[in-house]
């Protein structure tokens, strides 16, 4: 071992520290450069990438209302898809409104009761009372404190099925359906498709 630290010694003080500081700086130079290319394309590359089905749910749970739909839709397309007697499954979910959320609020209440009398022997009562709403965010960024998050109510249902000629089949998409959303039969419609 100390002959190997020996010969490194020697090499070192063979050559010129010039030179050696400019490979250093080149072999640094090209480093970095490789690092920012990588980068880069593999910035592109997670763009490119389908998300999984937890990555979908979890970014569009905060979504918009067609996000919402699509999740239900897949949903549904999965489990009834899976039924027996169905072949492929389409379905469209309409929603009444968009997802609602409560954020979190600080609310600070003053009320102040004074009594006057005047000059006259009358007596006056006033009540003055003060609201302060404040919204409460988390962390750094601004973000608000979501307390609840109220889903949009599903205002109708198709389903476009392979096999919904079928009564039996039909009926078994009909009540899983309304099973599922926890809706009506008046908002589901069961198509056989061609």
């Amino acid at each position: 071992m100390n002959q190997i630290i020996q010969k490194i010694k020697k090499y070192f003080e063979e050559i010129n520290n010039k030179k050696f500081i400019n490979n250093l700086f080149i072999i640094l130079l090209v480093s970095i450069i490789l690092l920012i290319v990588a980068n880069i394309f593999l910035d592109t590359k997670k763009e490119d990438t389908p998300y999984t089905e937890t990555e979908k749910s979890i970014n569009h749970v905060s979504g918009t209302e067609s996000d919402y739909s699509n999740i239900l839709e897949k949903k549904l397309i999965n489990i009834l898809s899976q039924l027996k007697g169905v072949g492929k499954v389409n379905v469209m979910v309409t929603l009444e409104d968009s997802t609602e959320k409560i954020a979190a609020t600080n609310t600070t209440k003053t009320s102040e009761n004074t009594n006057e009398v005047d000059s006259q022997g009358g007596t006056r009562e006033v009540v003055r009372e003060d609201m302060t709403v404040q919204i409460v965010t988390k962390g750094n960024d601004g973000s608000l404190l979501v307390v609840k998050e109220i889903k949009p109510t599903v205002k109708g249902v198709i389903v476009v099925a392979e096999g919904a000629d079928d009564a039996e089949v039909k009926e078994k998409l009909y009540e899983a359906v309304k099973t599922v959303l926890g809706i009506s039969g008046s908002k589901v419609e069961i198509y056989s498709s061609k």
